[in-house]
């Protein structure tokens, strides 16, 4: 498969991360004989450092000609800490999300057996959690008008959700519980807000054509308990914007560091892929910075392609790095490994991936180690 991808390294350690991930995504292209064409392109702070935008014209020309999108990381505290700022890193990602139509975002959460002592909560209740979260991206209350009163003392946010809206994230969600534990669960407010009352009922009516599948609801604050007291009951969850915003966050801590969290946003006509941890400007260029959520964001990219043995590559290469410990500070404090160095280390075990020997005394030398 020949591919052309555009790359964003965007602000902070977005550079570094997206560069491993660019360098598994060639061992990949090598080892399975496929073509992959990278190009680079401003966004975030450092496009409004060098083009005063935070989505230059041609950069979402790039991205809108390429088959898919890699995604960093935006944000700068210069921006963030200045509440007059007029122009904003973020701005560049809500209008890439809007130019290239990005309606569904897809987040998998899992616990590594090898972490789930990390994680803040009891490891008999992660252990073995595994799922993904379907969040709608574009509608619902975040993209409804707003109204502020001329007196500033009220405001109003309008939530408003299409059939339409609503039918494209089912199907999306129902195929892929398809190809998961085959059950779906969907996350809604039915009994106060209308909104929900439509996704209950357009969700139900569309799980007719999904026989195979196992249609279930939650109300949102029920949810969201459940998240954190029994995490395993769940596999495929649908729900809308502001929910599933929600929910994803409070999922993060199940897997034990952000650092492992990855997400595509697709439409119908383009896709985009990116951890979903900001900037950490904190540690641009330290060689700290997790690069295996962005990795495993190179893998979904792969995925939406079909490239599913692909894919599997690449996950396995990942869950073999974090049983072997080579990983960076954030998952082993004691003997870790730079953002290139776990680079480099996955880079080789997709080469290998199926049949490798480790050798331990060059992986405490933090050498390459396949032998």
């Amino acid at each position: 498969m020949k591919l052309k991808i555009a790359v964003l390294p965007g602000d902070g350690i977005g550079p570094e991360i997206t560069q491993q991930s660019v360098k598994v995504l060639k061992a990949v292209a090598d080892r399975f004989d496929h073509q992959f064409e990278f190009e680079d392109a401003l966004v975030g702070a450092t496009a409004i450092d060098l083009l005063d935008n935070p989505l230059p014209e041609a950069t979402l020309d790039l991205c809108k000609k390429s088959d898919a999108v890699l995604f960093g990381a935006i944000g700068h505290p210069k921006y963030d800490n200045n509440p007059d700022a007029k122009v904003r890193p973020e701005q560049g990602l809500l209008k890439l999300r809007k130019g290239l139509g990005l309606y569904a975002n897809i987040r998998p959460v899992k616990a590594y057996d090898k972490l789930v002592e990390q994680s803040p909560l009891k490891a008999d209740r992660i252990a073995g959690a595994n799922m993904v979260i379907y969040r709608e991206l574009t509608g619902g209350i975040y993209f409804g008008d707003k109204f502020t009163a001329e007196d500033g003392q009220s405001a109003t946010d309008v939530c408003s959700y299409s059939v339409e809206e609503i039918s494209r994230m089912a199907h999306l969600a129902f195929k892929a519980a398809q190809q998961r534990s085959k059950k779906l669960t969907l996350v809604d407010k039915a009994n106060v807000l209308e909104t929900s009352r439509l996704w209950r009922k357009t969700v139900t009516k569309i799980g007719e054509e999904y026989p195979d599948v196992s249609l279930d609801f939650l109300f949102i604050d029920n949810a969201a308990m459940q998240m954190i007291l029994n995490p395993t009951q769940f596999d495929v969850i649908l729900t809308e914007n502001m929910f599933g915003d929600i929910l994803s966050d409070e999922a993060s801590v199940i897997g034990g560091s952000i650092g492992l969290l990855a997400s595509a946003s697709v439409g119908k006509e383009n896709a985009m892929f990116e951890p979903i941890h900001g900037s950490y400007p904190q540690a641009t260029g330290k060689g700290i910075a997790n690069p295996v959520a962005s990795i495993l964001s190179a893998a979904l990219l792969l995925e939406h392609f079909g490239l599913i043995e692909e894919a599997e590559a690449v996950r396995k290469a990942v869950e073999l790095s974090i049983k072997l410990n080579v990983c960076t500070i954030d998952i082993n404090k004691d003997n870790h490994y730079t953002t290139e160095k776990v680079g480099d280390f996955l880079e080789g075990l997709i080469s290998e991936i199926d049949n490798i020997n480790i050798n331990n005394e060059n992986l405490n030398l933090g050498q390459m180690t396949i032998i």
